[in-house]
C-alpha cells in the first residue's frame, strides 16, 4: 500500500469524515486538509529517516508506542481529541523541530483551510501517520531502522532510499534553494527573516 491508497481507502474516508465533523469543515475541505497534511508528515518522517540517528529514533517510536491499532478505531481516536492533539504536537515537534508553525502555514496555504483549524488537524493526523507507518513496517517485515527510509520512500512513491516522490516534494517545498537547510526557506516563504 502507498499513501494514495490509504487516502482513497475506507480508512482514509473515515479520517476525512472525522476531520470534517470535528473541525466543522465540509467533506471537500476536510479532504483537502488530509491530502495536504498526511503526505507532508510522511515526507518529514522520510527526510528524518535518512540519517542513522533519525531512523533509529523513528524505529524505536514505532516499536514502542505506535503499533498501528489507531487505524482500527479512527472514531474513538477523534473522540479523545485533546489527548490525540497533544500526542500529535509531540510527534510534529520531533519531525519538524521548531518549524512546526511554518509547516502548518504551508499546509494551510496548500489546502485553503485557515491556520486556526489546520494546526490542530495536522496535530491529530500525526499519530495516524505513525500508526499507518507502523502497520506498514510490520507488514513489510522491516526489522531494522535502516529499512525505514526505503519503506517510506516506497509509500511516498520514491522507491529505494526514500528519494523522489513525496519526499522530494516535501524537501522541495521546505528547501527551496537546495542548500540542505529547510528552515531558511520556510521562513522566507512566509515573509519572516
Amino acid at each position: 500500500m502507498n499513501i494514495s491508497e490509504l487516502l482513497n481507502s475506507a480508512t482514509g474516508q473515515q479520517i476525512v469524515s472525522q476531520v470534517s465533523e470535528r473541525f466543522g469543515l465540509d467533506q471537500q475541505q476536510a479532504g483537502a486538509a488530509v491530502q495536504s497534511a498526511i503526505p507532508m508528515i510522511l515526507g518529514g518522517l522520510g527526510r528524518n529517516s535518512q540519517t542513522p540517528e533519525g531512523a533509529a529514533a523513528l524505529s524505536q517510536a514505532l516499536d514502542n508506542k505506535h503499533d498501528g491499532s489507531i487505524l482500527d478505531n479512527i472514531q474513538g481516536f477523534f473522540g479523545n481529541s485533546d489527548a490525540a492533539e497533544q500526542d500529535g504536537n509531540g510527534i510534529l515537534g520531533h519531525i519538524f523541530g521548531n518549524q512546526v508553525s511554518e509547516v502548518n502555514n504551508g499546509v494551510a496555504q496548500s489546502s485553503g483551510i485557515s491556520l486556526a483549524k489546520i494546526g490542530p488537524i495536522v496535530a491529530m493526523l500525526a499519530p495516524i501517520v505513525m500508526g499507518y507507518l507502523s502497520k506498514q513496517k510490520q507488514q513489510n517485515n522491516v526489522s531494522n531502522s535502516g529499512g525505514l527510509g526505503d519503506l517510506i520512500g516506497g509509500l511516498t512513491g520514491g522507491g529505494q532510499g526514500s528519494k523522489g516522490g513525496l519526499i522530494d516534494m516535501v524537501s522541495g517545498f521546505l528547501d527551496k534553494n537546495k542548500d540542505g537547510n529547510m528552515l531558511d526557506d520556510i521562513m522566507g516563504m512566509f515573509g519572516k527573516k
